[in-house]
């Protein structure tokens, strides 16, 4: 299957033989480039460090999208819809995807049409880190966006960097059992002394085509189907382009994402087909940002962001054909100003401008837009062995149509704080508090879609309270090099908390509040280096338990846990690397879970599932160039699972990759 690919698409396969047959030999790298691995802390002013992952541990883990990278942070689950380019949306601490924000090179991802982001359509080929905050990124100076969201990721993409040349780059080939192709191309330019450049692109092609069991049962607890069969309507067809220029202290980026991908229907009754549902995105934006030392005290920081985003929707399946187009537009501005007071003592200040619009051609769509106005004020103060922040946003919502009634304007202010304590002189031992309050509006869909849209839908308002202690220690004289322990206990209060699930596809989707939901919970992660002579190994663990109960006013509901949250869940990773050797392993766990809100119904029961990974990379030298070779075995044991119920996700899989820089 992989060879006829490669025959069918042999103008790629040509082109990336080719290059890598070149020699660099004038970039004089004799020896091989080994980035060091920093995990899950980061050395800033930060007042609660978030859970990271970047450098070499993003290449050693059995990881495609940035939605893979995520399930092994605590307090995470991904709802994968299956497959290569199924739906991959993120759930953190059980308060939904809508309330995490997905920021990429600092700037904010937006959807305002239904408030997904889809983390399948972003590559790790180019990204640096990533990182989650819980809460807030707990600094000040940043945009009043990043003050607006319960939850925060950050996607870091790399920038170009130079040695001894004035070109880099790397090309890329991944090969996979479910029928995909996968090459990659970077290229960084030094211009000047202080500017350079960079392009990035990407082609991903499958069939999408995969074996999977599929086996039910009545609800009498009698087998109603008990079969294995081949996934359909599952393929994508996909490119992305990326561009930028760097100078001292500004960058404009450009970045364009094109779609053509099957929607495969949730396996109901037998019907293993279902073909005929078709999506097509074309995502774009253009964004920048500068950032100034005014004087010894005074900071300032501007970013601006354009983006366009054209989506289609097909279904020949249905009675009625249905041939649905939506473009979104948004335009994003903002500015933060960063003083300090004296060595201990900071304010910032920052003003935020977004406008979204939404126009489709559907019959009496309302054509909505929005504008959102954002100020935050936020202060810390930093002394001895305490840190404080201190944060208050306000949101100011304007909401207007084209045609019918628009959904209602909305002010809200949320405040936030977080503290930091090292009670010993022992400077390794920490514990942290934080509460923040926020709020989030419905999306687009959830107000102005037809027949499923609401203009009596409440915005969500969240309560978070954390406590944490972390424990870090580096070790010099010891084989024991590093040791990490963070554990966090959370409670989070949702009000008016809204469910968005699909209907029969994953594109349309419907909304409704069910009124109250409190979130108990426990994440742990640890983490440790061991290095003898040229032999290291990094264990990986993390943990998280979770009680998501709906308290809305249902007796037969009171106090059941929310539909796919699992009780428990986890991951282990344990990486080994040896002179320019790495094997990799990976353990995740997702526990016991309803698909419906009956918990005492055996018919809604979703099974635990766990899957163990393996991968094995040779990292060499050729033609004074750095050449990597990556094998992959995912889901081992071949087991037969589903992240949502009747969305059948892939059995055993490889994946092939290589590699060349230069």
């Amino acid at each position: 299957m992989i060879m006829n690919l490669i025959s069918k698409y042999n103008l790629f396969g040509i082109f990336f033989l080719l290059f890598i047959g070149q020699s660099y030999s004038q970039n004089g790298k004799d020896t091989l480039r080994i980035n060091e691995v920093n995990i899950f802390y980061k050395n800033t002013k930060e007042i609660i460090t978030p859970q990271s992952l970047n450098g070499k541990i993003l290449e050693q883990l059995n990881t495609h999208s940035v939605a893979d990278a995520l399930r092994y942070f605590a307090g995470v689950q991904i709802k994968d819809y299956g497959g290569v380019g199924g739906l991959k949306t993120i759930n953190i601490r059980s308060m939904g995807s809508h309330h995490t924000a997905v920021f990429y090179d600092g700037i904010q991802l937006g959807n305002a049409q239904n408030g997904i982001i889809d983390l399948g359509k972003y590559s790790l080929n180019d990204v640096q880190e990533i990182s989650l905050y819980n809460g807030q990124k707990s600094e000040i100076f940043q945009s009043a966006k990043e003050f607006s969201s319960g939850n925060s990721i950050y996607i870091y993409p790399k920038k170009p960097t130079f040695n001894h040349t004035k070109t880099n780059g790397a090309v890329r080939l991944k090969l996979s059992s479910i029928n995909a192709f996968n090459p990659s191309i970077r290229w960084e330019q030094k211009l000047t002394k202080n500017i350079s450049t960079f392009f990035s692109g990407e082609l991903l092609i499958s069939d999408g085509k995969y074996h999977f069991r599929y086996k039910r049962k009545n609800f009498d607890g009698s087998i109603a189907y008990d079969t294995t069969a081949v996934r359909h309507n599952a393929d994508i067809s996909s490119k992305r382009l990326e561009t930028g220029f760097f100078g001292k202290n500004w960058q404009v980026k450009t970045y364009s994402y094109f779609s053509n991908r099957g929607l495969p229907r949730a396996i109901v009754n037998g019907n293993f087909k279902n073909e005929g549902q078709r999506l097509n995105d074309k995502n774009h934006f253009i964004q920048a940002s500068f950032e100034d030392k005014i004087s010894e005290n005074f900071e300032m920081q501007l970013k601006a962001k354009w983006a366009y985003d054209y989506t289609k929707y097909t279904d020949t399946t249905s009675a009625f054909k249905i041939k649905n187009e939506f473009i979104q537009r948004e335009f994003y501005f903002s500015s933060a100003n960063h003083y300090r007071i004296n060595s201990y003592w900071d304010i910032n200040l920052s003003a935020d401008f977004q406008y979204n619009n939404l126009n489709a051609n559907l019959l009496n769509f309302s054509h909505p837009e929005r504008l959102t106005y954002l100020i935050a004020f936020a202060s810390t103060y930093q002394k001895n062995r305490w840190k404080f922040l201190g944060s208050i946003l306000g949101s100011f919502i304007n909401e207007n149509t084209k045609y019918h009634l628009s959904a209602p304007n909305r002010r809200k202010i949320s405040p936030a704080i977080y503290i930091n304590i090292q009670p010993f002189e022992n400077k390794y031992f920490t514990i942290n508090f934080y509460y923040k309050n926020i709020f989030r509006m419905p999306t687009f869909n959830d107000f102005y879609y037809t027949l499923f849209g609401s203009l009596d839908l409440k915005p969500e308002d969240t309560q978070q309270y954390n406590f944490g202690i972390n424990y870090k220690k580096n070790l010099e004289n010891s084989f024991l090099k590093e040791f990490n322990l963070k554990i966090d206990g959370y409670f989070n209060k949702v009000t008016n908390k809204i469910i968005a699930s699909p209907t029969q596809n994953q594109f349309r989707w419907t909304t409704h509040n069910i009124g109250i939901v409190e979130i108990l919970g426990i994440d742990t992660q640890i983490n440790w280096l061991l290095k003898i002579n040229n032999l290291s190994i990094t264990p990986l663990i993390s943990y998280t338990y979770q009680k998501a109960r709906d308290f809305s006013d249902r007796n037969n509901l009171w106090g059941e846990q929310i539909p796919y949250t699992p009780w428990n869940s986890g991951s282990l990773t344990i990486m080994t690397n040896w002179k320019n050797w790495g094997l990799n392993y990976s353990f995740i766990y997702t526990g016991e879970r309803y698909d419906l809100n009956q918990n005492n119904i055996s018919y809604n029961y979703v099974q635990p599932f766990y899957t163990h990974d393996i991968s094995l990379q040779k990292t060499f030298n050729w033609n004074h160039n750095i050449m990597k070779i990556n094998i992959e075995v995912n889901n081992i044991l071949n087991q037969f699972y589903d992240v949502v119920l009747n969305y059948p996700m892939p059995g055993r899989n490889y994946r092939f990759g290589i590699s060349y820089n230069f």
